[in-house]
């Protein structure tokens, strides 16, 4: 006998709906799973087997065929035990197939029947409900994660014979709570932008970063705050907008990083790996492709503390992410796609010993020491780079005494307002990040600059060597500071403050 039940897979972020087919036929005792099915898909066999048992079910001496529909896309992972349980009892008729139309299910089952979590559950949500699917059934623990999807009937399934008995017309699966709030609010994680008091102009260069969602750098002596400028960053971001945080909460849900029962992402991501990661960890890939540190930054801060530090091949792969907003993986049997539309805040000391150019210690590395720290940043992926910021070292004054300082949700304020106002320029782009990704046309039609900037431009393309991706990048920060101070029109001052972030890559090289 024959029997179909409705599954799904994940490939990227997104998902796909998978057909398990089940068929007992006549012939010697054995048990086949086709479809391209990986080692963790293949050892499910053992999995539904024990689990049937100890449910009270025997599968028939008889030769079982299994096939995973579209046959010619690998599958991997245990999210399909279930599916396969159920499928084997209908194809036994334990189960009508009639009830299971229009259902999906997925699932990892334990020995016992547990139907525990699994990954990617959001992503088949949404899939799902695209699908026109009617109801999809899901572990306990990932009971919310689905909810958070409008239009989907979610079924919370704690054991496998809890799900047998509901198809068989004894309704026992309960739906989820809900998932979240109708708006989102950011946590408080502790931090505040009112513990740095000292950086005017780092602080300066940070509020203009966030409002623009800009890469920056942050070079200075060891100790003088670089981190902990950086790590306060998020609190000074606008809250996701639900749109984002849907997308934030697919990243993790694929990559097994929603803690179990819970629901929508609501606090932007801040990532900071270490500098011994590889480029399979920093832009995913992998044997089994999971989204790496660029991706899980998404709508976020990735944060690259001593950024010489890490190896370069590892640095170099951040190009195409960070001018793309998406990392592209081949592999020779499926290709896959990451969004990765992060913001670069990076840190490094000036020289091997940290304190070039510092008054409150002396630097000890010869020049030729110095230019080969700073060579190990190549110039492409500074010249992507929009803010670089010195951050000197703090004296004795500075450390014993108080000093005024803003709040987070007072610059967040501000940061607020300067991006609504680009999301009023872009309507037809979501997410904040409409500055940031201005092409060559948007820019010759909202960075419009007067004879007295266009004078300032040309003075620094002579004298520092700005390339034409710096030239746009500096355009597209004047744009953010003028939205900063509310106004239309981008001024020679915003011009010439932008310009002054842009010079340190450039003065190296001449040097």
């Amino acid at each position: 006998m024959l029997a179909q039940v409705l599954s799904g897979a994940v490939l990227g972020v997104d998902a796909y709906i998978v057909r398990v087919e089940a068929d007992i036929a006549n012939g010697l005792p054995s048990m086949t799973v086709v479809g391209l099915p990986e080692n963790s898909v293949r050892e499910g066999r053992e999995r539904v087997t024990a689990a049937l048992a100890n449910a009270g079910y025997t599968l028939p001496p008889r030769r079982i065929t299994i096939n995973l529909a579209p046959a010619d896309v690998p599958k991997h992972g245990s999210a399909f035990d279930l599916p396969l349980a159920i499928a084997l009892l209908a194809a036994n008729g334990i189960i009508a197939a009639a009830s299971l139309d229009g259902v999906c299910l997925i699932g990892e089952l334990g020995l016992d029947g547990e139907v525990r979590p699994v990954r990617g559950v959001l992503p088949l949500a949404v899939c799902c409900r695209d699908a026109g699917v009617k109801a999809l059934v899901v572990p306990v623990a990932n009971g919310r994660e689905a909810s958070i999807v409008d239009g989907l009937t979610v079924l919370q399934a704690g054991s496998l014979e809890a799900v047998v008995r509901h198809f068989r017309g004894q309704p026992c699966l309960a739906r989820p709570p809900a998932a979240c709030a109708a708006s989102i609010e950011p946590i408080e994680s502790g931090l505040d932008y009112a513990d740095e008091k000292v950086h005017a102009h780092a602080r300066r260069a940070l509020e203009i970063a966030a409002a623009g969602q800009h890469n920056m750098l942050l070079i200075g002596p060891p100790g003088s705050g670089k981190s902990m400028l950086a790590r306060r960053l998020p609190t000074i971001l606008p809250p996701l907008t639900r749109e984002e945080a849907i997308e934030v909460t697919k990243i993790s849900s694929v990559a097994g990083r929603l803690r179990p029962g819970g629901g929508l992402v609501t606090t932007r991501p801040f990532r900071a790996p270490h500098h011994t990661v590889s480029d399979a960890g920093l832009v995913g890939g992998g044997a089994i492709p999971r989204p790496g540190e660029v991706s899980l930054a998404h709508r976020g801060v990735l944060f690259m503390d001593e950024l010489p530090e890490f190896r370069r091949h590892v640095l170099e792969a951040l190009r195409q992410p960070i001018e793309d907003g998406l990392v592209h993986l081949g592999r020779s049997r499926q290709s896959i796609t990451y969004p990765a539309r992060f913001m670069l805040v990076a840190a490094m000391n000036p020289c091997p010993c940290g304190f070039f150019g510092s008054e409150s210690a002396q630097c000890i590395c010869h020049n030729g020491a110095v230019q080969r720290y700073r060579s190990r940043v190549s110039g492409p992926l500074l010249d992507r780079i929009d803010l670089h910021i010195d951050v000197p070292a703090l004296d004795e004054r500075h450390l014993t005494s108080e000093w005024p300082s803003e709040s987070s949700a007072s610059v967040r304020a501000r940061v607020a307002a300067a991006t609504d106002r680009q999301l009023q320029r872009f309507r037809d782009r979501g997410g904040i990040f409409a500055n940031a990704q201005m092409g060559p046309q948007e820019i010759r039609r909202h960075c419009a600059i007067d004879a007295a900037a266009e004078s300032l431009l040309h003075g620094a393309i002579r004298r520092i060597g700005l390339s034409a991706r710096a030239y746009h990048r500096v355009l597209r920060l004047a744009r953010t500071i003028a939205d900063l101070e509310g106004q239309d029109r981008m001024m020679a001052a915003h011009i010439a403050e932008s310009i002054q972030y842009r010079s340190w890559d450039r003065m190296t090289v001449r040097r």
